[in-house]
């Protein structure tokens, strides 16, 4: 069964590893050409993600690094990989191929020169998170004592989303960004984040928000991440389940998705290790899901609702505004 994973930080790994780690087999990544051949993995989403504690004026290239190594050692040495830069680009893919696509997770990188977003658009992101968990000029993240919602800032930058069909992510948001979001986003998302009211994490969302990002044509992607899952101690594929469960009972059987982590968490689900063992997940899935629920999950859900989808089923002065 196909798999399409939202969220991986494989190239925060090579850019600290200053490219010498392969993509294609290397025993130190979760995430790897063999590993998503191995794991059904259709589509990959590769996150650029910036330390917040990096000085101001090295942070745009630091994101251009990595979408060096993206182009260079993710695509350029396995003939199998195709970058997917447009939504049309999701239905062009040929039986064999592992579509991947670059996620910018925060925007620190760009300060307040939106000209630096158009070039990161250019080259190929089609979702955007706000903020990872600090504050920036666009928005407060989780971390944030003060809890702030969007800027003015903030809100040109998701205006340049809906103009450009690019989702918003608000996977990293305080309480406050998230619903400012809501008001004026066409195309929210939660690439990685799971159920507070099964695990009560400041990154997990609440019910009201989930109801909310399924109003909105939104979808929640589920975190592999065990202190997500379950808080303290070992999680199991089950316990990863049990959100998708929580949110299908909120109305989000076709509003759910995958969204790993890999290669940014240090705790894994045991069974669910890397990317290679995604089978394992949709096994389970399908002990209670029917297999067309379960190729929701795994891949439909977002094929049908991206913003290349949902921007035709929206009225003509919502996707003008």
């Amino acid at each position: 069964m196909n798999i399409i994973d939202l969220h991986c930080d494989v190239l925060l790994r090579m850019h600290k590893a200053k490219g010498e780690i392969s993509f294609t087999d290397s025993s130190e990544l979760d995430v790897t050409y063999n590993k998503l051949k191995q794991g059904e993995v259709h589509i990959q989403a590769f996150a650029i993600f910036i330390s917040p504690s990096m000085k101001s004026d090295q942070k745009f290239q630091a994101a251009l690094d990595q979408i060096h190594y993206f182009y260079t050692e993710v695509i350029g040495r396995n003939p199998n990989m195709k970058a997917l830069k447009t939504w049309d680009d999701f239905d062009q893919l040929q039986e064999g191929q592992i579509g991947a696509f670059l996620t910018l997770e925060g925007v620190d990188c760009i300060g307040n020169d939106m000209q630096k977003l158009s070039i990161l658009r250019e080259l190929g992101v089609l979702s955007i998170g706000l903020t990872w968990n600090n504050a920036n000029l666009a928005a407060d993240g989780v971390g944030e004592e003060r809890g702030a919602g969007l800027t003015s800032f903030g809100k040109e930058i998701v205006g340049f989303c809906n103009e450009n069909k690019i989702l918003t992510d608000v996977s990293h948001l305080s309480e406050k960004a998230f619903w400012d979001v809501m008001d004026v986003a066409h195309f929210p998302i939660a690439s990685h984040s799971n159920s507070k009211t099964l695990c009560d994490h400041r990154r997990n969302l609440t019910d009201e928000q989930a109801t909310q990002l399924f109003k909105k044509n939104g979808l929640i992607h589920v975190v592999y991440n065990p202190p997500f899952v379950v808080g303290k101690g070992p999680a199991s594929i089950s316990d990863l389940i049990t959100h998708i469960d929580h949110f299908c009972s909120l109305g989000g059987v076709d509003r759910l998705g995958l969204g790993s982590d890999f290669d940014g968490i240090s705790e894994k689900i045991i069974g669910l290790e890397d990317a290679s063992m995604h089978p394992a997940l949709i096994n389970e899935l399908l002990k209670t899901y029917s297999e067309d629920e379960v190729k929701g999950f795994a891949y439909r859900n977002f094929l049908n609702n991206h913003p290349g989808k949902l921007v035709s089923r929206l009225p003509e002065e919502e996707v003008l505004s």
